[in-house]
Protein backbone atom coordinates (compact mmCIF):
# COMPACT_ATOMS: atom_id res chain seq x y z
CA UNK A 1 0.00 0.00 0.00
CA UNK A 2 1.45 3.37 -1.02
CA UNK A 3 2.07 5.92 1.70
CA UNK A 4 0.31 9.30 1.44
CA UNK A 5 2.61 11.82 -0.23
CA UNK A 6 3.45 14.96 1.74
CA UNK A 7 5.15 18.19 0.65
CA UNK A 8 6.73 20.45 3.29
CA UNK A 9 7.11 24.23 2.99
CA UNK A 10 9.20 26.14 5.52
CA UNK A 11 12.08 28.57 5.03
CA UNK A 12 13.82 27.36 8.20
CA UNK A 13 15.94 24.38 7.16
CA UNK A 14 16.19 22.90 10.66
CA UNK A 15 12.42 22.97 11.10
CA UNK A 16 11.81 21.38 7.70
CA UNK A 17 14.39 18.66 8.34
CA UNK A 18 12.90 17.90 11.77
CA UNK A 19 9.42 17.59 10.26
CA UNK A 20 10.74 15.29 7.57
CA UNK A 21 12.36 12.99 10.14
CA UNK A 22 9.13 12.94 12.15
CA UNK A 23 6.91 12.10 9.20
CA UNK A 24 9.01 9.69 7.13
CA UNK A 25 8.16 6.51 9.07
CA UNK A 26 4.50 6.92 8.11
CA UNK A 27 4.47 9.11 5.02
CA UNK A 28 6.35 9.69 1.79
CA UNK A 29 7.88 13.18 2.11
CA UNK A 30 8.24 14.04 -1.56
CA UNK A 31 9.88 17.45 -1.24
CA UNK A 32 10.72 20.55 0.80
CA UNK A 33 10.11 24.11 -0.42
CA UNK A 34 12.02 27.02 1.10
CA UNK A 35 9.85 29.81 -0.31
CA UNK A 36 6.33 30.29 -1.59
CA UNK A 37 7.19 30.34 -5.28
CA UNK A 38 9.16 27.11 -4.99
CA UNK A 39 6.14 25.66 -3.20
CA UNK A 40 3.87 26.49 -6.14
CA UNK A 41 6.27 24.83 -8.56
CA UNK A 42 6.75 21.69 -6.46
CA UNK A 43 3.04 21.34 -5.73
CA UNK A 44 2.15 21.50 -9.43
CA UNK A 45 4.98 19.13 -10.36
CA UNK A 46 4.71 16.56 -7.56
CA UNK A 47 0.94 16.72 -6.89
CA UNK A 48 1.16 15.61 -3.22
CA UNK A 49 -1.78 14.42 -1.17
CA UNK A 50 -1.10 16.96 1.57
CA UNK A 51 1.03 20.07 2.13
CA UNK A 52 2.31 21.30 5.49
CA UNK A 53 3.04 25.00 5.07
CA UNK A 54 4.36 27.85 7.20
CA UNK A 55 2.77 31.27 6.73
CA UNK A 56 5.86 33.46 6.89
CA UNK A 57 7.80 32.50 3.78
CA UNK A 58 9.77 34.72 1.37
CA UNK A 59 8.62 35.68 -2.15
CA UNK A 60 5.10 34.37 -1.55
CA UNK A 61 3.58 33.83 1.89
CA UNK A 62 1.92 30.59 2.88
CA UNK A 63 -1.67 31.88 2.76
CA UNK A 64 -1.39 33.30 -0.75
CA UNK A 65 0.43 30.17 -1.89
CA UNK A 66 -2.38 28.05 -0.42
CA UNK A 67 -5.02 30.02 -2.32
CA UNK A 68 -3.21 29.51 -5.60
CA UNK A 69 -2.54 25.83 -4.96
CA UNK A 70 -6.18 25.13 -4.09
CA UNK A 71 -7.26 26.70 -7.38
CA UNK A 72 -4.78 24.57 -9.32
CA UNK A 73 -5.12 21.38 -7.27
CA UNK A 74 -8.41 21.49 -5.35
CA UNK A 75 -7.99 17.95 -3.98
CA UNK A 76 -4.71 18.70 -2.23
CA UNK A 77 -5.09 19.07 1.54
CA UNK A 78 -3.24 21.87 3.33
CA UNK A 79 -2.21 22.15 6.98
CA UNK A 80 -0.84 25.47 8.22
CA UNK A 81 1.95 25.07 10.78
CA UNK A 82 3.03 28.39 12.27
CA UNK A 83 4.03 30.33 15.39
CA UNK A 84 1.10 32.75 15.04
CA UNK A 85 -2.18 32.09 16.84
CA UNK A 86 -3.96 35.33 15.96
CA UNK A 87 -7.67 34.60 15.56
CA UNK A 88 -8.13 36.57 12.35
CA UNK A 89 -5.13 34.84 10.78
CA UNK A 90 -6.51 31.42 11.69
CA UNK A 91 -9.82 32.33 10.06
CA UNK A 92 -8.04 33.64 6.97
CA UNK A 93 -6.12 30.38 6.63
CA UNK A 94 -9.34 28.35 6.52
CA UNK A 95 -10.87 30.81 4.06
CA UNK A 96 -7.78 30.34 1.90
CA UNK A 97 -8.52 26.61 1.71
CA UNK A 98 -6.52 25.11 4.58
CA UNK A 99 -8.00 22.11 6.37
CA UNK A 100 -5.82 22.33 9.46
CA UNK A 101 -4.05 24.92 11.61
CA UNK A 102 -1.64 24.18 14.42
CA UNK A 103 1.24 25.83 16.23
CA UNK A 104 4.88 24.92 15.81
CA UNK A 105 5.53 24.52 19.52
CA UNK A 106 2.91 21.78 19.69
CA UNK A 107 3.79 20.13 16.37
CA UNK A 108 5.56 17.18 17.94
CA UNK A 109 2.35 16.21 19.74
CA UNK A 110 -0.28 17.24 17.23
CA UNK A 111 1.03 17.07 13.67
CA UNK A 112 0.57 13.33 13.15
CA UNK A 113 -2.98 13.52 14.50
CA UNK A 114 -3.74 16.57 12.36
CA UNK A 115 -2.50 14.84 9.20
CA UNK A 116 -4.57 11.74 9.94
CA UNK A 117 -7.72 13.81 10.47
CA UNK A 118 -7.22 15.98 7.41
CA UNK A 119 -6.46 13.04 5.10
CA UNK A 120 -9.75 11.51 6.21
CA UNK A 121 -11.58 14.64 5.11
CA UNK A 122 -11.96 16.32 8.48
CA UNK A 123 -10.61 19.66 9.68
CA UNK A 124 -8.13 20.17 12.49
CA UNK A 125 -7.67 23.18 14.77
CA UNK A 126 -5.09 23.05 17.54
CA UNK A 127 -6.72 22.99 21.00
CA UNK A 128 -4.22 25.70 22.00
CA UNK A 129 -5.94 28.18 19.72
CA UNK A 130 -8.76 30.09 21.37
CA UNK A 131 -12.38 30.04 20.31
CA UNK A 132 -11.85 33.56 18.99
CA UNK A 133 -10.67 32.02 15.74
CA UNK A 134 -14.03 30.34 15.25
CA UNK A 135 -15.83 33.61 16.00
CA UNK A 136 -13.62 35.46 13.52
CA UNK A 137 -14.34 32.89 10.82
CA UNK A 138 -18.10 33.06 11.42
CA UNK A 139 -18.30 36.86 11.41
CA UNK A 140 -16.29 37.03 8.19
CA UNK A 141 -13.65 39.48 9.34
CA UNK A 142 -13.57 43.24 9.87
CA UNK A 143 -13.90 46.08 7.31
CA UNK A 144 -10.13 46.53 7.09
CA UNK A 145 -9.55 42.85 6.32
CA UNK A 146 -12.43 42.99 3.81
CA UNK A 147 -10.57 45.73 1.96
CA UNK A 148 -7.47 43.55 2.00
CA UNK A 149 -9.45 40.78 0.33
CA UNK A 150 -10.27 43.14 -2.56
CA UNK A 151 -6.62 42.88 -3.60
CA UNK A 152 -5.94 40.50 -6.45
CA UNK A 153 -3.44 37.65 -5.99
CA UNK A 154 -1.00 39.49 -8.27
CA UNK A 155 -1.34 42.70 -6.27
CA UNK A 156 -0.59 40.83 -3.06
CA UNK A 157 2.50 39.30 -4.69
CA UNK A 158 3.71 42.77 -5.66
CA UNK A 159 3.09 44.08 -2.13
CA UNK A 160 5.10 41.26 -0.59
CA UNK A 161 8.04 41.66 -2.94
CA UNK A 162 8.09 45.44 -2.44
CA UNK A 163 7.95 44.97 1.33
CA UNK A 164 10.86 42.54 1.10
CA UNK A 165 12.93 45.31 -0.48
CA UNK A 166 12.87 44.10 -4.08
CA UNK A 167 13.34 46.69 -6.82
CA UNK A 168 10.72 47.15 -9.52
CA UNK A 169 12.99 45.39 -12.02
CA UNK A 170 13.54 42.45 -9.65
CA UNK A 171 9.78 42.14 -9.16
CA UNK A 172 9.24 42.18 -12.91
CA UNK A 173 11.79 39.40 -13.28
CA UNK A 174 10.34 37.27 -10.47
CA UNK A 175 6.76 37.59 -11.73
CA UNK A 176 7.69 37.56 -15.44
CA UNK A 177 5.81 40.79 -16.14
CA UNK A 178 6.85 44.20 -17.47
CA UNK A 179 8.09 47.13 -15.38
CA UNK A 180 5.04 49.07 -16.50
CA UNK A 181 2.75 46.34 -15.18
CA UNK A 182 4.55 46.30 -11.83
CA UNK A 183 4.15 50.07 -11.56
CA UNK A 184 0.47 49.81 -12.45
CA UNK A 185 -0.12 47.20 -9.73
CA UNK A 186 1.72 49.31 -7.18
CA UNK A 187 -0.28 52.43 -8.08
CA UNK A 188 -3.59 50.56 -7.89
CA UNK A 189 -2.70 49.00 -4.52
CA UNK A 190 -1.75 52.34 -2.97
CA UNK A 191 -4.91 53.92 -4.36
CA UNK A 192 -7.13 51.13 -3.03
CA UNK A 193 -5.54 51.12 0.42
CA UNK A 194 -5.28 54.92 0.63
CA UNK A 195 -1.54 54.86 1.35
CA UNK A 196 1.05 57.18 -0.15
CA UNK A 197 4.53 55.99 0.83
CA UNK A 198 6.61 52.83 0.64
CA UNK A 199 6.90 52.89 4.44
CA UNK A 200 3.11 52.76 4.77
CA UNK A 201 3.02 49.93 2.26
CA UNK A 202 5.58 48.00 4.31
CA UNK A 203 3.65 48.48 7.56
CA UNK A 204 0.46 47.35 5.84
CA UNK A 205 2.18 44.21 4.57
CA UNK A 206 3.50 43.38 8.04
CA UNK A 207 0.18 44.09 9.77
CA UNK A 208 -1.72 41.83 7.38
CA UNK A 209 0.92 39.07 7.41
CA UNK A 210 1.60 39.45 3.71
CA UNK A 211 5.24 39.58 4.72
CA UNK A 212 6.91 38.35 7.92
CA UNK A 213 9.50 40.24 9.95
Amino acid sequence: MNKPRILLADDHVLVADALKIMLEPLYDVVGIAGDGRALLHLAETLKPDLIVVDIGMPQLNGLDATKQIKRLLPRVKVIVLTMDQDSDLVAEAFRAGASGYLLKHSAAKELLQAIQEVLKGASYLSPRITSGAVSSLLRGGNPESDKARELTPRQREVIQLLAEGRSMKEIADVLTISLRTVAAHKYRVMELLAITTNAELYHYAVKHRIVSV
